[in-house]
């Protein structure tokens, strides 16, 4: 079965084409102009083109699903992202797998609003495409400091 998308846009102002899917049932507080001047601020900041990104947003189900397809895990996460492109240098391409019930959670649990979680959870996912990483205390500091500079462009 092939998603159909919410939004697709090669939106005048940006050159990413960029793709929505929802199939969690879950409203996504988060507009396009606010996943383009994502994208936008990160390519610009992080020095990385994106060529194609496409967010889906699944139930707990799904990403579970996910997860255990392609990384053997069993359990549920805000995030799974996948990027398509063999060299590190070209234009990302990428599928960003996201889990709205959990990130709602998420946003109840670090009392924020949903939408600010939401875009929180791509920009991260962005992060992840241009090669930041969050296996170490460190590493996720510095993602998550990332992540509060981008936000303050977007929310």
């Amino acid at each position: 079965m092939t998603p159909t998308p919410d939004s697709t846009s090669g939106h005048e102002s940006y050159s990413t084409q960029f793709n929505r899917f929802n199939e969690s049932g879950y409203d996504i507080p988060v507009s396009d102009e606010q996943f383009f001047k994502s994208i936008d601020h990160i390519s610009k900041g992080e020095n990385r083109t994106f060529a194609e990104v496409e967010i889906v947003y699944v139930n707990e189900e799904g990403i579970i699903a996910v997860n255990r397809e392609h990384l053997g895990k069993d359990y549920v996460t805000d995030i799974i992202t996948f990027h398509y492109q063999d060299n590190p240098d070209d234009p990302v391409e990428a599928t960003l797998y996201c889990c709205a019930p959990r990130i709602a959670e998420q946003a109840t649990e670090v009392g924020e609003p949903e939408s600010k979680e939401f875009l929180r959870v791509f920009i991260h996912g962005l992060l992840h495409l241009c090669g930041y990483n969050d296996a170490t205390d460190e590493q996720k500091s510095v993602m998550k400091e990332k992540e509060n500079y981008y936000l303050t462009f977007v929310s």
